[in-house]
């Protein structure tokens, strides 16, 4: 088939203009909106379990980003971009986003290994040792009060009765249960006072916290269920990560001049 001058002239404006109308969604009012802005944001609904790729979810992003343009260039027309209000906030969201890029960027080149992960895996179990205590206390204002408690369990007075007036309101009518627990999850001082005991003994003095004085019962021990080190993975990498942000910063910050 021969194509005539004419003809041919067309057909190839045609091919070489495809590829652009392909990069775009949509031209609004003249204004070019990339296809790459879909793609993007397709992504990162998936990614974030709002939904699946499909052809339903593409046309409503195509058309609230049809919206948002016409908007957009309405706000413009309107001289909205030039408000000091607007400027600051478009001010404030340009740094959030070319930093974020930044830490993106730096954990991309100073990634968490899975020796740093195994080694705070390894200090939360050391931290947390292989015991959990079933404890019972009773918070009280004043050492005095604390004394008289003691004496009155020592008489025969049962502890979960005598719990009723601590001053932790919530466990108060539970008979000052604390549930299961490590001791790691308590101040050092807390722990201190009932790892020592026997299975079923009171502590000879009150506990002092900065929250008061402690009556302590210490219910049972048992084995501590710790997650293994593959259950917790992702959380420990994402704590690591966030400390390593957080060094970045300091070490910025430090070296910046500041006024």
């Amino acid at each position: 088939m021969t194509f005539k001058p004419a003809r041919l002239l067309f057909a190839l404006i045609a091919v070489a203009a495809a590829p652009a109308f392909a990069q775009n969604l949509a031209v609004v009012n003249g204004k070019p909106i990339p296809t790459s802005r879909v793609e993007e944001a397709v992504k990162q609904l998936v990614a974030a379990g709002r939904g699946q790729d499909s052809p339903q979810m593409r046309m409503a992003i195509k058309e609230e980003m049809i919206a948002r343009e016409v908007l957009m260039q309405e706000a413009v027309k309107q001289g909205y971009d030039k408000k000091p209000e607007v400027k600051a906030a478009l001010d404030q969201a340009r740094q959030a986003i070319v930093v974020n890029q930044l830490a993106r960027d730096y954990m991309g080149k100073n990634p968490v290994s899975d020796a740093e992960i195994k080694a705070e895996y390894d200090r939360f179990t050391k931290q947390t040792g292989d015991k959990e205590y079933h404890v019972r206390h009773i918070l009280l204002e004043n050492e005095a009060d604390a004394k008289a408690v003691i004496a009155k369990i020592k008489a025969g007075s049962k502890f979960e009765e005598l719990a009723k007036q601590s001053k932790d309101t919530g466990t108060a009518n539970n008979g000052g249960d604390l549930d299961w627990a490590s001791p790691s999850s308590f101040p050092p001082e807390f722990a201190a006072g009932f790892t020592g005991l026997q299975k079923g003994a009171v502590t000879e003095n009150p506990v002092k916290t900065a929250n008061g004085f402690h009556v302590i019962k210490l219910d049972d021990t048992r084995a501590a269920k710790l997650p293994t080190l593959e259950e917790v993975k992702p959380q420990i990498a994402e704590a690591l990560t966030q400390q390593k942000l957080e060094q970045f910063k300091e070490q910025m910050v430090k070296k910046a001049k500041v006024q």
